[in-house]
């Protein structure tokens, strides 16, 4: 190849999109709902999820889609994973501001419906519902010939935990520790950049996979039961971790207080997205974050890198890079909540703290930083 590659040349432009949002939110008037009464908005910071009063309690909310990971998924006429994506980008948002999953609707749209595809979807969902404890309690399929040309899935999630319980970022305090939770793969983020580099590449997802990609972190989804090796395409279908194994466990626990910490030590949780380790900066408006010692890469990773020349710099604020989740923690219980979470899940890792030293992110064994979302 002989030009680099990037996510806004892949047709995805991170700025642009943050620029429409922020448009689209200060169009917004305020809430119907007067302070007080169920309904009425709660202020958050980062935006992870919505909060809303009810009672002694919040209810959260979060809605999203599986994006164009859809594609290859047509492609190759493998769903067996996509309802997990779709659930998973949805409670893992609730799971950052502290709230418990409990019910969850989805929305398919398609050009035409197909029974065996839909019986597929339906398979995932219920395996999604299972991961996430939580109930479906509805959804809608739409048909939209001439709106949509291929399947597209997306739901909403809810969420609930008791008033003053959130967990926001606001109480972050320069010391805090960053522990790393493992992804499964790339999950549904950066895909447009996947399908430029696979194309431009002229490969096949049915290629096999030119690198290892066994881990004691992560087992890959096998659909293509002919071949004894993984497939590309296999490989980037993995779904997305769920988790809410370990994190509501470890919420509870934590409200419980009979494990040497509290719910006021787990000072924020990030969901690794889109935009990579700068979603770190929606936690806080004047903190910094260091990553010193960060959990491997998923070879993937590395290989898309190198076959599309892509940089870094790029690389790391469009990927989750094998993190999937970072959970910042008060030092003086850092060791007892890494324990608790080591316990439950290969992988976790502590790797870095919060600064002072301005609000961005920075990759020390990089050199590389982010100053926005």
């Amino acid at each position: 190849m002989a030009d680099k590659m990037d996510y806004a040349s892949a047709g995805v432009d991170i700025d642009l999109e943050g620029s429409a949002v922020a448009s689209l939110i200060s169009s917004l008037g305020k809430s119907v709902r007067p302070s007080g009464t169920p309904g009425a908005p709660v202020d958050l910071p980062g935006g992870f999820g919505g909060l809303i009063e009810f009672g002694d309690h919040l209810l959260a909310l979060a809605t999203d889609g599986v994006g164009s990971k859809l594609q290859i998924a047509s492609m190759l006429n493998q769903w067996s994973g996509v309802g997990i994506d779709c659930m998973a980008m949805n409670v893992n948002d609730l799971l950052c501001v502290g709230a418990e999953p409990i019910a969850f609707v989805d929305y398919v749209a398609v050009p035409k419906p197909d029974p065996e595809v839909h019986a597929a979807l339906g398979a995932s969902l219920a395996e999604a519902c299972r991961l996430a404890r939580v109930t479906l309690a509805g959804g809608e399929t739409a048909s939209l010939p001439g709106i949509v040309n291929e399947l597209d899935l997306s739901g909403t999630a809810l969420g609930y935990l008791k008033k003053g319980e959130a967990i926001t970022g606001e109480n972050l305090q320069t010391g805090d520790v960053l522990i790393g939770l493992p992804s499964s793969g790339i999950h549904s983020n950066g895909y447009s950049l996947v399908r430029k580099i696979m194309e431009v590449a002229g490969l096949q997802y049915t290629d096999d996979a030119p690198f290892d990609s066994s881990s004691p972190t992560r087992d890959i989804k096998r659909f293509n039961n002919t071949n004894d090796n993984i497939t590309l395409g296999e490989i980037f279908l993995n779904p997305t971790k769920i988790y809410c194994d370990p994190v509501v466990d470890l919420i509870k626990t934590a409200q419980a207080g009979e494990s040497g910490f509290s719910v006021d030590d787990i000072r924020g949780i990030c969901h690794v997205t889109g935009g990579g380790l700068s979603n770190l900066l929606r936690l806080h408006d004047s903190l910094g974050w260091e990553i010193d010692d960060p959990i491997a890469p998923h070879p993937e990773f590395l290989w898309l890198a190198e076959i599309g020349r892509v940089d870094t710099w790029e690389m790391y604020r469009t990927f989750n890079m094998g993190c999937g989740m970072i959970i910042t923690v008060n030092l003086q219980c850092a060791d007892k909540i890494y324990s608790w979470l080591k316990k439950r899940m290969p992988g976790v890792k502590v790797i870095g703290k919060v600064t002072n030293n301005g609000r961005k992110v920075v990759h020390s064994q990089l050199g590389i930083e982010y100053t926005h979302y």
